[in-house]
């Protein structure tokens, strides 16, 4: 046999990055330089910590992944208890501003001084979700009419759907004034500019403000075809959300041996899922639901539409229906959803006494008045 497969040559060399063997006929081992070893942070029990040599512009953009995407509060509030490096760089104002609408969804239950102090944090970043929130919070549970304006008026300069249609329900009905603060064109372009970003209920409502000439000139057909455009986008949505199509793909029959319209479009009879609540919209609903459920003292009702939670800001605000008299809407929107998920199978007309005031006057007026689904 040859000296070279009888013979294993060793070659050492030493340098900067420690000792490192080679031998021939075998791969070479990759070894871990000693004096990177050596400048690793130590933890307490003695080993390396090696999150702490990651830079901190990575870990931040690392964050910012994170509650853009984040489902849920605990998600965020997870990496804040890690450790005191990430409760640091999790609030920086760069990951702050990029919290999703899940994650700022504040519980009202759970509402406190130190839940303000974060929303407010959140707004001062710039976070559009949180002038939202905040904004609705303030206007209608806090009564801080101005200010809950002014921060979802600054959403809505940067093109934030939701404030610019909540703004549109607020000019519509004149809320936190009186019956003349109402600036129906001024509603009507808020709702344009919000359905143009495609937001689907602002859609809707300038659909019905087409169909109705409620404050813009009456034309029927473009009102009709804003309708269906509003309900193909409903259906998108639920297409893309991954609803089997068996559990919703019928038509509403609320008598077996009538069916009504087409089973596709939402308006027109389609049982298609109900979306998911806004948080800003589910915290007004758990916020008004324990003090005073549907009536909340001075006359004043809530939107009959569940998803909403809206509270009027004056006697008589919302529109009622004008079959049953007995639900209140704060936009034509909300009656539509309404009326597809339960008020359809419970409007029945109200009777003559009951809308009488003893001398044979019905007292309803033509302006609070919302006409009925067809």
């Amino acid at each position: 046999m040859s000296p070279a497969t009888k013979t294993k040559r060793a070659f050492y060399s030493a340098g900067g990055a420690g000792d490192c063997v080679f031998t021939p006929g075998r791969k070479r081992r990759r070894c871990v330089s000693s004096s990177l070893i050596s400048s690793a942070p130590e933890t307490k029990a003695g080993g390396s910590d090696l999150l702490d040599s990651i830079p901190e512009d990575l870990v931040v953009s690392i964050l910012r992944r994170l509650a853009s995407t984040s489902r849920c509060p605990a998600d965020f509030i997870n990496v804040l208890m890690t450790c005191k490096r990430l409760n640091t760089l999790a609030t920086d104002p760069l990951v702050l501003s990029r919290l999703s609408r899940k994650a700022l969804a504040v519980k009202a239950q759970n509402w406190s001084e130190a839940a303000h102090r974060f929303l407010k944090r959140c707004v001062d970043t710039g976070n559009l979700e949180a002038c939202y929130t905040l904004g609705m919070i303030r206007f209608y549970c806090l009564q801080n009419r101005g200010n809950g304006a002014s921060l979802m008026a600054k959403a809505a300069i940067r093109s934030h759907a939701p404030s610019l249609y909540s703004l549109a329900v607020i000019q519509f009905n004149g809320s936190g004034g009186s019956k003349n603060d109402k600036d129906l064109r001024a509603g009507v372009a808020l709702c344009a500019r919000a359905a143009f970003l495609g937001h689907v209920d602002a859609l809707r409502e300038l659909g019905h403000c087409l169909q109705d000439g409620y404050g813009v000139p009456q034309k029927v057909s473009e009102g009709r075809r804003f309708l269906v455009q509003a309900n193909a986008r409903e259906l998108a949505a639920v297409l893309s959300s991954g609803i089997k199509a068996r559990s919703w793909l019928q038509p509403q029959i609320s008598n077996p041996d009538q069916s009504h319209g087409c089973p596709l479009l939402s308006d027109f009879g389609c049982n298609v899922p109900a979306k998911e609540t806004h948080p800003a919209n589910k915290f007004l609903s758990d916020w008004f639901a324990v003090r005073g459920g549907d009536s909340l003292g001075d006359g004043l009702r809530l939107c009959s539409h569940g998803g909403c939670g809206r509270p009027e800001t004056r006697k008589h605000e919302f529109r009622r229906c004008s079959v049953c008299g007995v639900v209140n809407y704060c936009s034509r929107a909300c009656q539509a959803l309404d009326w597809k998920l339960r008020h359809k199978v419970d409007c029945a007309p109200m009777e003559q006494d009951a809308a009488d005031d003893g001398g044979g006057n019905v007292q309803i007026d033509d302006d609070n008045v919302l006409g009925p689904m067809s």
